[in-house]
C-alpha cells in the first residue's frame, strides 16, 4: 500500500491515541456496529481531507468497516498528528500526510485524487477545489462528497452559485449537532489548549481580544472569559456584536482592540482581520492567533517585512520586533492554532461531528441519482438521532411527547 508520512516508526504512540478516542466516541463506534455487515460502502473509493487527527482516524477505520476504501491527506500544512498519520498507514490506509509547507500539502491532495475517488470528504473544500479545476476529467467517477468546516461551505456554496459544482455536497458543518458543539465547544477548549501549550500564559487578567463572534467565537469567547479574563469581541455583523455585547463582552472595532488586547484570537473565517496598519498600535507582549481555517487572517506576510526581526521562542510561538521595539508574538504561524499547537477538539465533541459525516455518505450513496450539483443540509432526523444516541451514551434521559400535546402543538383551534 502506498503512502508517505514523517516517520512510520510513530506507529505504535499513534494507536494508543486512536484506541483512546475510539473509547470517548461512543456514537461513531454505535454506528460502525450498526452497519459493518451491511457493508453500505463496498468498494468505494473516498478521498478524504480532513485533519489528521486520532479522532479522524476512528472515523477512517469506521469507513473501512463499512467496506469503504479510503485515501487520506490532511487539510491543513501543521495539523496532521504524525504518530498517527504513522498508524494508519500501518494499518493499511493509503495516506499522504505529515506536518509540513504549503507546496507539500499539496502534492498530498494530488495523490488522494489520483485514486479515482467516488467521493470526497473535504474539511476547507481543497480537494472539491483541486479536482474541478486540476482534474476535471476525474469528476465523473464522483457521486457527492461532504464538507466539514464553515469556511469550505462557503466556498462551496459560491461555487455552487456560480454554476461551477458539479456533484452534490452536504454540508455536515450546518448540522445542529455540528456547529453547535463542535465550533462552540471544540474550538472553545482546542484554542485555549493551543494558546498554553504555546505561551504557557496566564489567561486571567488579560484583555483577551477575539475577532469574530460566530460559533467559533462564542466558545473561545466562553472559554476565555471562563478563565478570568476580559474579553474584547470586534464584528462585522450588528445582530452578532448585540449578542457579544449582551454577554457582557466590550464590542468595538479592531482599530480600537488593538490598542488594549493581550492576547487576540481570530475567527471569522475571512481574511485581512489583523493586518499592517494594527502592528504599530499593538502592546508590548501582544500574542496573535488564528482559529480559522486558513491563515489570511492575520497578515503574516506583513508582518515578516514590518518587524525589524524574528525569533523562534519556543514551538508554536514566534516573537517579532516592531521598529517602536516592541515585541509581539505569533502562533502557529497564523494557521489554525487549535489543530496546528495543540490536538484538536476533544473526543467526545468528534463524536458528534464524524458521527454525522458517516450518516451523510450513506444518504449521498442512496440517493445521489436524485440529487442536483447543489450543496445540501443535513436532515432533521439525523440530528435528532445523533443528539439522542450521544444523550443515551452520557446516561441522560429526555421526555416524550404524549399523543395530546403532539395535537396541542399542531393545532390552531385553542386560544388563550
Amino acid at each position: 500500500m502506498a503512502y508517505k508520512v514523517k516517520d512510520i516508526s510513530l506507529k505504535d504512540a499513534g494507536k494508543k491515541k486512536i484506541e483512546w478516542a475510539e473509547n470517548h466516541m461512543p456514537v461513531l463506534m454505535a454506528l460502525k456496529a450498526q452497519y459493518e455487515k451491511e457493508q453500505p460502502l463496498k468498494g468505494l473509493r473516498i478521498a478524504g481531507a480532513i485533519h489528521v487527527t486520532k479522532e479522524t482516524a476512528v472515523l477512517i477505520r469506521t469507513l473501512k468497516a463499512l467496506g469503504a476504501v479510503a485515501a487520506w491527506a490532511g487539510c491543513n500544512p501543521l495539523s496532521t498528528q504524525d504518530d498517527v498519520a504513522a498508524a494508519l498507514a500501518d494499518d493499511g490506509v493509503e495516506i499522504y500526510a505529515w506536518r509540513n509547507n504549503h507546496e507539500e500539502y499539496y502534492w498530498c491532495i494530488d495523490q488522494i485524487i489520483a485514486t479515482k475517488p467516488n467521493l470526497t470528504m473535504d474539511d476547507g473544500g481543497d480537494v472539491v477545489f483541486r479536482l474541478h479545476t486540476d482534474f476535471p476529467d476525474m469528476l465523473s467517477d464522483v457521486i457527492g462528497g461532504t464538507e466539514e468546516t464553515t469556511t469550505g461551505v462557503h466556498r462551496l456554496k459560491a461555487m455552487a452559485k456560480d454554476g461551477k459544482l458539479k456533484y452534490p455536497i452536504i454540508a455536515v458543518n450546518n448540522a445542529e449537532t455540528k456547529w453547535d458543539f463542535d465550533n462552540i465547544y471544540g474550538t472553545g477548549q482546542g484554542t485555549i489548549d493551543g494558546i498554553l501549550r504555546s505561551t504557557s500564559v496566564l489567561i486571567a487578567g488579560k484583555n483577551f481580544v477575539i475577532a469574530g463572534y460566530g460559533h467559533c467565537g462564542k466558545g473561545v469567547a466562553m472559554r476565555a472569559k471562563g478563565m478570568g479574563a476580559h474579553v474584547i469581541v470586534t464584528e462585522v455583523d450588528p445582530i452578532q456584536g448585540l449578542r457579544a455585547k449582551m454577554e457582557g463582552f466590550d464590542v468595538m472595532k479592531m482599530d480600537d482592540a488593538v490598542k488594549l488586547g493581550d492576547i487576540f484570537v481570530t475567527a471569522t473565517g475571512c481574511r485581512d482581520v489583523i493586518v499592517k496598519k494594527h502592528f504599530e498600535h499593538l502592546k508590548e507582549g501582544s500574542i496573535l492567533s488564528n482559529t480559522g481555517h486558513f491563515n489570511v487572517e492575520v497578515d503574516v506576510k506583513a508582518l515578516e517585512k514590518y518587524a525589524k526581526s524574528r525569533q523562534e521562542i519556543r514551538d508554536n510561538c514566534v516573537k517579532y520586533t516592531l521598529p517602536n521595539g516592541r515585541n509581539v508574538y505569533l502562533l502557529a504561524e497564523g494557521r489554525l492554532v487549535n489543530l496546528s499547537a495543540a490536538e484538536g477538539h476533544p473526543s467526545e465533541v468528534m463524536d458528534l461531528s464524524f458521527s454525522n459525516q458517516v450518516l451523510a455518505l450513506l444518504q449521498i450513496v442512496k440517493f445521489h441519482k436524485n440529487m442536483k450539483p447543489e450543496v445540501y443540509e443535513i436532515p432533521a432526523e439525523q440530528d435528532q438521532r445523533i443528539a439522542k444516541l450521544k444523550l443515551e451514551s452520557m446516561d441522560a434521559n429526555i421526555d416524550i411527547l404524549t399523543e395530546e400535546q403532539k395535537k396541542y402543538l399542531g393545532s390552531y383551534a385553542e386560544g388563550t
